[in-house]
């Protein structure tokens, strides 16, 4: 039992009883020491035995005399106690009682009427003299545990009434929308909160089936209207999702219902995922637009991913980005040898390893500070770690930003691919997974067409590779979508947006977009990358495609305000290379399936390697000169499909576009030349071996 501390008891008492107050401050309590709990339950005890012996002697029975009335007592109330302190009856918070105390008292009160029963016959057997009435026993029993477990009844109430009341005005009242054992465990867990925050007027079920009867003596509620005229009729404010069994479109039909009629929307976990009952009010909150947005999750073969990376060294590039960090902590859960983390943005980077040396097991990784583009800076990690397995994210993604400087977007996205690709090679890595994205499909933009022509080079370069050597890198590449919650992503803005008051800003009001989340695109990475034998292209089927001012309305109401009224939507016009709907396929493309149904391959056509490298020297050597015309030029005439969409580059598609040998660097160059293709990427990186 832990040491009392005096001066804190003194406190409280002084805070309850201070002079002056009208009642009991019953909110300064807090918590009652163990040993003062143990203290009123003995007692009690002490009650429930002269209560008992009050009985026995209204029956006219006779008692044993071996011992008096007092050693009794102390005898029957130690050995109660020495239960209590065996079973801890005294150990929980009183107002949080639940069924699990019930059965501590109740094991405690048995496993003493046995003892004292069977001390009373050992008596008879050794003196010939029991000492108690083993019927005086078995009513005690039952006398003491009904006075312990009312005890806790009693107190559980008037802290769950007194804190109601105080807080009456304050509480939204509520439907629950389940009834199965999920939704009764959130009802269990709210009516537990202190300070209470909702007032549970029922709960709704959608089978239809137990509308005769009650929970928690409260109504079910048959869902044969629609759940804005249930709440209407029941005076509620909103609805709690607590229905496990709940689909995606069944739960945006609910949510699109309340909103349209001015209802709050809560979502609550899991019972399985809660982590502390107590602190359930952190957990219960009003409903995200990702939670509309999200799918069924991608289940993983952990198996064929765990066989890729245990005991592996693993490189991630880009790896303090919102995909590329996501990707680090997914692949630690698989054990590898080592993970090197490399990205050239110094305070993401700094973040991610403080993020790495709080994890409570051990991580065996290395931070480098490194640029793609520096291919001798590349060229020493990989010199350095040897990895088997490189996950290559880095990546310029901006449209607007690469539309103004493709420059850049060739150095990052092209040639900091192709570094990454030639050291994989060269080195021997077992395995090359890389993230482009579908704007890579029939792009309309500089970003887009950069990132296509990464997948060409990987692909071409890799079944070039095995036709010469039957064990080369396999090149594997993933397409994703818009990411949530990513850097930029369009959620992110527009909840920033909205708590400054608005307007919301959309581009067209017919552009349309899928989404993913950013543990989605990471876990169809590890499949990817696992499934892969070499040279695919894998896509996710990514459901139904949002369109944007939809979700825009929708934030708005979520976030509890009109639009139009109380926040502006306001359209500002395509940018500069944007489409109206990404695409997952290209228009020659088709798809084949594999063993996740979520997942297929692209059949694109696979170009000449020696074609492909000799185009993207050309298009390095005018970029390096940033000829942006030139440049853009040399990327339409490798990409035919690449038609510039609201763009200063739309000229571009309409004249001639010379062939790709004109100004083409030859493919063997010298090492002084190479050197200025790469750059001399002199510095050193600062770590042994």
């Amino acid at each position: 039992m832990k040491k009392v501390s005096w001066d804190k008891l003194r406190q409280g008492v002084k805070l309850v009883f201070e002079p002056g107050r009208r009642k009991l401050d019953l909110k300064n309590i807090g918590y009652l020491p163990r040993w003062i709990i143990l203290g009123i339950d003995i007692s009690i005890l002490v009650c429930a035995a002269v209560v008992t012996f009050l009985l026995l002697q209204g029956l006219t029975l006779s008692f044993y005399t071996r011992l008096t009335r007092m050693e009794e007592l102390l005898m029957v109330v130690g050995v109660n106690t020495v239960y209590f302190l065996l079973f801890r009856t005294y150990a929980g918070l009183i107002r949080y009682s639940s069924y699990i105390d019930g059965l501590k008292l109740l094991f405690s009160t048995f496993a003493s009427f046995v003892t004292l029963a069977g001390i009373s016959y050992a008596s008879y057997l050794i003196t010939g003299e029991k000492l108690f009435l083993v019927p005086g026993l078995f009513m005690y029993f039952i006398i003491s545990f009904a006075f312990l477990f009312l005890f806790r009844v009693v107190v559980k109430q008037v802290f769950h009434t007194y804190f109601g009341e105080t807080r009456k005005a304050e509480k939204t009242k509520v439907l629950i929308f389940g009834a199965d054992s999920n939704a009764i465990s959130v009802a269990n867990a709210i009516r537990t909160e202190q300070p209470a925050r909702f007032k549970i007027l029922g709960f709704v079920d959608k089978s239809n089936h137990n509308t005769s009867k009650r929970i928690l003596d409260l109504p079910i509620l048959s869902k044969n209207k629609r759940i804005s005229v249930l709440l209407r009729a029941r005076g509620a404010q909103g609805v709690i999702l607590a229905d496990r069994h709940l689909t995606k479109a069944e739960k945006i039909e609910l949510v699109d219902d309340c909103l349209e009629n001015g209802y709050k929307v809560f979502t609550a976990p899991l019972v399985s995922d809660w982590e502390n009952e107590q602190d359930f009010s952190r957990q219960i909150k009003n409903i995200q637009i990702e939670d509309l947005l999200e799918r069924k999750p991608i289940v993983l073969d952990n198996k064929s991913i765990s066989k890729e990376l245990k005991g592996k060294r693993v490189l991630v590039t880009g790896a303090a980005g919102s995909i590329g960090s996501e990707i680090v902590r997914q692949v630690l859960k698989y054990d590898p040898e080592l993970l090197i983390i490399v990205d050239q943005a110094e305070t993401p980077l700094h973040q991610l390893r403080l993020e790495l040396n709080n994890l409570p097991d051990e991580v065996r990784y290395e931070a480098v500070m490194g640029d793609v583009r520096n291919y001798e800076r590349m060229n020493r990690v990989f010199e350095a770690f040897s990895p088997h397995v490189v996950y290559h994210a880095a990546a310029y993604k901006h449209v607007p930003l690469m539309e103004e400087n493709p420059s850049e977007a060739v150095f990052v996205n092209i040639m900091g691919t192709k570094n990454m690709a030639d050291l994989a090679v060269e080195h021997k890595a077992e395995k090359f997974v890389m993230v482009s994205t579908d704007k890579a499909v029939n792009p309309s933009n500089v970003m887009g067409a950069s990132k296509r022509i990464a997948e060409m080079y990987v692909q071409s370069l890799y079944f070039t590779n095995k036709e010469k050597e039957k064990k080369t890198t396999r090149f594997i590449t993933t397409r994703f979508g818009n990411v949530l919650g990513s850097n930029g992503s369009v959620v992110p803005l527009f909840k920033e947006q909205i708590a400054k008051g608005g307007p919301i800003t959309i581009t067209h009001p017919d552009i349309i977009r899928y989404f993913m989340t950013i543990p989605e695109a990471c876990r169809l990475v590890l499949e990817a990358g696992a499934m892969g034998k070499g040279g695919e292209i894998f896509i996710f089927d990514m459901g139904e495609a949002v369109k944007i001012m939809d979700l825009a309305t929708k934030m708005i109401r979520l976030a509890g305000f009109i639009p139009e009224e109380d926040i502006e939507i306001k359209v500002t016009g395509l940018r500069p290379g944007e489409k109206l709907y990404e695409e997952l396929l290209s228009d020659k493309a088709k798809t084949l399936p594999t063993h996740h149904e979520k997942i297929m391959i692209a059949t694109e056509t696979i170009d000449d390697f020696e074609y492909v490298n000799k185009a993207i020297l050309s298009i390095f050597e005018v970029a390096k000169r940033y000829k942006n015309d030139k440049t853009v030029k040399r990327m339409k005439n490798l990409v035919p499909e690449y038609k510039s969409m609201n763009s200063l580059f739309e000229s571009l598609d309409n004249g001639s576009i010379k062939t790709v040998s004109e100004g083409v660097l030859p493919a063997e160059i010298s090492e002084k030349e190479r050197k200025e293709l790469y750059g001399t990427g002199k510095h050193r990186i600062g770590f042994s071996g």
